[in-house]
C-alpha cells in the first residue's frame, strides 16, 4: 500500500513574527499541507512505504520552515522558546505526522554537534542533515541500557583510525540510517565514565550488520547492530577522546526537552480528545452507552485533568529554560508524568473499548503512538518507561537534583 500525500503548499515560516501571526500561519500551513487520513493510511503500509511517505514529509518541513524549529538559523530554525512552543501547539491541533524519521537528527545529533563538534564538523554533518540524511543513535547495548556507562563496544586506535568491534541495541531507524552517532569505549582500563568516546560512523561501512527487531504489535522498529572490526577515522570523533560521556549526556538532554512539550501536546488535542469522542459509540458490557456510566467519565475527567496539570508542569519548566537554570530535575518528572499519564489513558481506553480493541489489527509500523488504534498505541505506550531513560533513571535524578539526596 502506498500511504498518499499531499501537494506543495508555498508558504516559508520565518522567527520573528508575533506570536499570534506565526501561530495563524502554521494553522493556515497545516489546513492546507497535512495529508488527510494519513493515519488510516498508516494501517497495514509496509515499512518501505512509511520510510518513502516519512521522506517526502521532511521535505515538505524542510521547504516550510518546520524541520528542526528549535535549532539555530542556520540549520533551519532560530525559532524563539515561544515560537516552538506555538509551533508545536499548531501542528498537534492540525494533527501534522511527527518528524520521525529524522528525529534522532535533529533533536539527538544536531544539538551534541553544535555544543561539541568542530566547525569543520558541525559544516559538513549540518549538510547532510538539511539535505535529508537519516541517522540513528547507537548508545544502549543488551548489558549496558539504563547503566550506559557500562558499555563494552570497543575502539581502538590504529593511526588515523579507530577499529570498532560490538553491538548496540534498539537503534531506531537503523535500517534506513545514513550515519550513526555511536558511543564506544576507547580507554578500557579507565573509570567506566572516563573511558568513553563519541563517534560519528557511516552505517554503508563495511562490517555492519543491522538486524530488525520483531516487537508485540508485529512491527519492527527497532533494530540490533553488530559492529565487526569497522573503520572509522579519527576526524569523525566528536568532541575529546575519553570525552564522550559529557558528550551523550549532552546528546540526551536535548532529547528529553522541545520533544516532551510537543508530545504533551498531541496528547492532550488528539490523545485525550480523541478518546472523549471515540467514547460516545462504545457500550459496556451491560450494553448501556460507555458515557452514561459515572465511572468512565470520572476517568476521562482526571486524564483530562492530569494532561492539564503537564502542560502547567511544562510551562514552568519553558519559563527555567528560558531564564537559563538547570532544568533537569524537572524534566524527569515531567517525563515521568507524560509516561504515566500516556500509559494509564491507554489501557483505561483499550479496557473500556473491549473486546473491540482486541480484535483491531496493530498497524504493523507506526511513526508514534498516536496512530489512532487503541490496542497498538497501548503496546507501545510502554516504550515510554524506558526510551529516552528509564523510569528508575528518572527517578534517580529527580533525587539527586531536587531533593539533594546521595548518589
Amino acid at each position: 500500500m502506498v500511504l498518499d500525500v499531499a501537494g506543495r503548499f508555498g508558504t516559508v515560516l520565518q522567527p520573528g513574527e508575533s506570536l499570534d501571526d506565526l501561530r495563524h500561519s502554521v494553522r493556515e500551513w497545516c489546513a492546507a499541507h497535512v495529508p488527510t487520513e494519513w493515519r488510516e493510511q498508516q494501517r497495514g503500509a509496509s515499512h518501505e512505504d512509511l520510510v518513502t511517505f516519512l521522506r517526502w514529509w521532511g521535505v515538505e518541513l524542510r521547504e516550510a520552515g518546520l524541520f528542526a524549529p528549535h535549532l539555530p538559523a542556520e540549520w533551519g530554525g532560530g525559532f524563539s522558546i515561544a515560537e516552538q512552543v506555538v509551533i508545536a501547539e499548531e501542528m498537534a491541533h492540525g494533527d501534522a505526522p511527527r518528524n520521525a524519521l529524522h528525529h534522532v537528527a535533529v533533536y539527538n545529533v544536531a544539538p551534541t554537534i553544535i555544543r561539541s563538534a568542530t566547525p569543520e564538523q558541525c559544516d559538513r554533518i549540518r549538510t547532510g542533515i538539511l539535505g535529508g540524511e537519516v541517522w540513528c543513535q547507537g548508545f544502549s547495548e543488551p548489558n549496558a541500557g539504563s547503566d550506559l556507562a557500562s558499555l563494552q563496544t570497543r575502539a581502538v586506535r590504529d593511526g588515523e583510525n579507530y577499529v570498532v568491534t560490538g553491538q548496540k541495541v534498539w537503534t531506531s531507524w537503523a535500517r534506513d540510517a545514513d550515519w550513526c552517532i555511536l558511543l564506544v569505549r576507547t580507554d578500557p582500563d579507565a573509570p567506566k565514565h572516563k573511558g568513553l568516546s563519541c563517534l560519528v560512523v557511516d552505517m554503508r561501512s563495511k562490517g555492519i550488520d543491522v538486524r530488525p527487531i520483531k516487537q508485540a504489535t508485529g512491527a519492527a522498529s527497532f533494530n540490533e547492530l553488530f559492529i565487526d572490526e569497522v573503520v572509522v577515522p579519527v576526524d569523525q570523533r566528536i568532541g575529546a577522546e575519553n570525552d564522550g560521556w559529557a558528550v551523550a549526556q549532552g546528546t540526551l538532554a536535548a532529547e528529553r526537552a522541545i520533544v516532551i512539550l510537543d508530545m504533551t501536546e498531541r496528547l492532550r488535542r488528539n490523545g485525550i480528545a480523541t478518546a472523549m469522542i471515540d467514547a460516545r459509540g462504545w457500550t459496556l458490557e451491560n450494553g448501556e452507552p460507555a458515557l452514561e456510566d459515572s465511572a468512565v467519565r470520572e476517568m476521562l475527567a482526571e486524564r483530562y485533568a492530569e494532561a492539564e496539570v503537564l502542560r502547567h508542569l511544562l510551562n514552568d519548566l519553558i519559563e527555567d529554560v528560558m531564564r537559563g537554570l538547570d532544568v533537569g530535575g524537572k524534566s524527569a518528572v515531567i517525563k515521568i508524568f507524560y509516561t504515566e499519564l500516556l500509559a494509564n489513558l491507554m489501557r483505561q481506553v483499550t479496557d473500556l473499548q473491549g473486546v473491540a480493541a482486541q480484535l483491531d489489527q496493530p498497524i504493523l509500523e507506526p511513526a508514534g503512538w498516536e496512530s489512532g488504534f487503541w490496542m497498538n498505541d497501548y503496546v507501545h505506550s510502554f516504550g515510554w518507561a524506558i526510551g529516552g531513560g528509564t523510569s528508575e533513571i528518572m527517578r534517580n535524578v529527580i533525587g539527586e537534583r531536587m531533593l539533594g539526596l546521595p548518589r
